[in-house]
């Protein structure tokens, strides 16, 4: 039998933990952070590679998505269970910062260096795949895949990408309270699977999650072969860059995230929940 915390129990497991990961060392945010960064990439590399087929039909693509989305879970699931330290989950510290436990600029601080972690090792993880040579598996398709799905994210509207960002978060957010109401780990594992692999399965957008897609697409772009395979029109592959990254993904989506997790998850069940309110 799964063992659950109530969902006041969960509220105030959440300030603990938020409080928690805002009093950690430098060092150790860090650390931690490049875990996570390296754990959603290997999520979205595997997903990629288990799916490339099936997205590039039109008649299997609704299933490409869902194989993609339950695949790239296992990045969540490495992330909770490890203790590793995730941007768009940290926006729970927000509900440590109402009970006083964290201050505005300890919260501020944890996302500075956990953002900073998790793009250092999205990056690292898209730059060792480009070396292995892995993108030219199936002759290439792989590799093209990844140059068209890191294309899209780039060719993006500002807005669209906002939004994207925030209905991603609120679903990613709600997959890591559900976990954390289960005190058993494979209750854990099926709230992340079948919550969290919403979000893929919907297209929406996640910034650390881009910080590998993103990146790997760009270098599997410098080969030829693969820019030919993706069939990505001239116009939309010059937007493939690392300022675009920047300017027309991370920025908007990491802002829609924000939302998404502290206002419309954190923010709402600290308000939903709290003790005068029972």
């Amino acid at each position: 039998m799964i063992e659950a915390r109530t969902q006041a129990e969960t509220l105030t497991f959440v300030s603990d933990l938020g409080e928690t990961k805002s009093k950690r060392k430098i060092s150790s945010m860090l650390i931690l952070a490049f875990f996570a960064g390296v754990f959603l990439a290997f999520a979205a590399a595997g997903s990629t590679m288990a799916s490339h087929n099936l997205l590039a039909n039109q008649e299997s693509f609704g299933l490409g998505r869902v194989l993609s989305g339950l695949i790239f879970a296992s990045g969540l699931m490495m992330v909770v269970l490890t203790g590793a330290e995730l941007f768009t989950g940290n926006t729970l510290i927000l509900i440590s910062v109402y009970d006083r436990k964290v201050t505005v600029k300890q919260l501020l601080f944890n996302w500075l260096m956990v953002y900073i972690g998790n793009l250092a090792g999205g990056i690292f993880i898209a730059w060792l795949m480009n070396l292995s040579g892995v993108f030219a598996a199936n002759n290439g398709l792989f590799g093209a895949m990844t140059i068209k799905i890191a294309a899209n994210k780039t060719s993006l509207l500002f807005h669209s990408a906002f939004i994207l960002g925030i209905l991603c978060n609120w679903i990613v957010c709600t997959a890591i309270w559900v976990s954390f109401t289960s005190r058993d780990i494979s209750g854990k594992i099926f709230a992340i699977l079948f919550i969290n692999a919403l979000f893929v399965m919907n297209g929406f957008e996640h910034s650390i999650a881009n910080m590998y897609f993103i990146p790997a697409g760009i270098f599997a772009a410098t080969s030829p072969q693969l820019t030919v395979l993706s069939q990505i029109p001239a116009g939309q592959l010059s937007d493939l860059n690392w300022i675009n990254f920047i300017v027309k993904n991370l920025i908007p989506v990491t802002l829609g995230n924000i939302i998404g997790g502290g206002l419309m998850t954190w923010t709402l069940f600290w308000l939903a929940l709290q003790k005068k309110n029972m």
